[in-house]
């Protein structure tokens, strides 16, 4: 017998047929390759916070860095809410959705890169 508070999880977990294990497992690894990512981002904010005094001035870095963290906080959200949308795809046999946080993640690094590179030529 099992205790009703022990084995709570969302409806999307509840839902359909498991899967095989192994795609279970490549979802999770996914998942944390995007956390990975964050932490990498936070990273590059950290240091350029830090380190950039002699290549940029303080309001560029300051304001870069500050979005390079806010967007690591938005991909972290995005991560979780994709590998349960993969979750609940793969137990009810629907379609995948499309990597929104890929196109994102592209975007909004490609922005950041633009910004440094003028700020560091200006």
């Amino acid at each position: 017998m099992t205790t009703p508070g022990r084995n709570w999880r969302p409806r999307a977990l509840r839902e359909g047929t498991e899967p095989d294990a192994r795609f279970t497992l490549a979802n999770e690894r996914t998942f944390l390759a995007w956390i990975r990512t964050s932490l990498g981002i936070v990273a590059a904010a950290v240091a350029l916070e830090t380190f950039g005094g002699d290549v940029v001035g303080p309001a560029v870095r300051t304001g870069v860095s500050c979005m390079l963290l806010v967007f690591a906080a938005i991909l972290v959200i995005s991560a979780l809410i994709r590998w349960v949308r993969v979750e609940e795809a793969m137990r009810t046999e629907r379609p995948l959705s499309p990597p929104w946080a890929a196109f994102l993640l592209a975007g909004l690094l490609a922005v950041a890169a633009v910004v440094l590179a003028v700020a560091i030529l200006v």
